[in-house]
């Protein structure tokens, strides 16, 4: 039996929708996306179209991993914003149906790209319009009024940075496999220069980043944005952070290949500097007080992330194979964070 077939039962599937009156028609097939999304995906085939269907993992799940009713919610809160997402269309949190909750959105037909430098785009204009777009679309995410989409209750209150920092910090610690003095620096750097609460608070996506968009298939236009696991209520500087070290990255580090090391002018990317000025323009803001900081605290979650999947593989249970293979970037994060901090 295929895995679609474990984790997508037709029979179970129509049965369910039938009896709730869902109109997308008869479910015929269950194609899962290829991928390493943690919430299986599948494109399903009905008679009256396609679909696209996101449900848990089977196994035991930690309480809040995996929370497709939470992603649910955030795309059928943003239906009417200038954010692009799919149209939400029903969710279950019946888990007897499937095994799992899981929820049904439309199918977007169009591009993903998985390299910053975009080489699959030969013309340099459409290059620097991708990154407008995508500039624009982050900043009309943390424009969206959060008590009209209904989503005022979605995080946390209190300093968004402090939490967070408290919080990777104990993941880290609890995936630490070696002494990295970098990690040891900025760790203690981030507490010191830990700026106070701003009182900013918007909708963050969490994981805004190229790969998790999607172009039109013939214009720079992003149509949706995908993956709303990390999504919150929090800091918008947090994502903004989050993909500028992305970019900042090496563009030779193989799991994650930034614009490190590249001449963007050349490839017709802009700068950091006229990224963010963009952004803030776009959001009718001043200009950021404590980059560095935001900056540093994104290369310290994404070691703590990564360290996590490194212990995992090291303790024979990591979900990718070449899991372990990313051990390889936990210095060299380090070291770019620590230089960082050091300007």
């Amino acid at each position: 039996m295929s895995q679609s077939s474990e984790l997508v039962r037709l029979d179970a599937l129509n049965r369910y929708l039938q009896e709730q009156g869902v109109d997308i028609g008869h479910v015929q097939r269950a194609d899962k996306f290829s991928g390493g999304q943690s919430n299986p995906t599948f494109k399903i085939a009905t008679d009256k179209g396609q679909y696209v269907l996101r449900r848990q993992p089977p196994g035991k799940l930690l309480k809040s991993a995996h929370a497709v009713d939470r992603e649910f919610r955030v795309i059928a809160a943003l239906q009417d914003t200038d954010v692009p997402v799919p149209q939400a269309i029903h969710l279950c949190t019946d888990t007897d149906v499937l095994g799992a909750m899981f929820y049904i959105m439309e199918f977007k037909d169009g591009r993903i790209f998985w390299q910053s430098a975009l080489p699959e785009i030969t013309d340099v204009v459409v290059r620097t319009q991708m990154y407008d777009e995508m500039n624009r679309v982050l900043a009309s995410l943390h424009n969206v009024d959060v008590e009209a989409a209904g989503l005022e209750d979605y995080g946390r209150p209190g300093n968004y940075f402090e939490r967070q920092l408290q919080r990777w910090t104990k993941q880290y610690r609890a995936a630490e496999t070696e002494h990295i003095e970098d990690i040891e620096v900025l760790m203690d750097w981030l507490t010191v220069n830990l700026p106070e609460d701003d009182g900013q608070v918007s909708l963050v996506h969490g994981d805004f980043r190229l790969d998790n968009m999607m172009f039109a298939p013939d214009e720079p236009r992003v149509i949706a944005v995908l993956d709303w696991e990390l999504s919150t209520l929090g800091h918008p500087f947090a994502d903004l952070a989050y993909q500028c070290m992305q970019l900042r990255l090496p563009h030779d580090l193989g799991h994650a290949p930034g614009l490190g090391g590249l001449d963007r002018q050349a490839l017709g990317i802009p700068s950091e500097e006229e990224y963010i000025a963009k952004y803030c323009e776009r959001r009718g803001i001043e200009p950021i007080d404590n980059w560095p900081f935001y900056l540093a605290f994104s290369f310290f979650r994404l070691a703590a992330i990564v360290q996590g999947v490194v212990k995992r593989a090291k303790m024979g249970n990591a979900s990718n194979a070449k899991a372990a293979a990313l051990e390889s970037m936990m210095r060299p994060l380090a070291a770019h964070a620590a230089a960082l901090i050091k300007d």
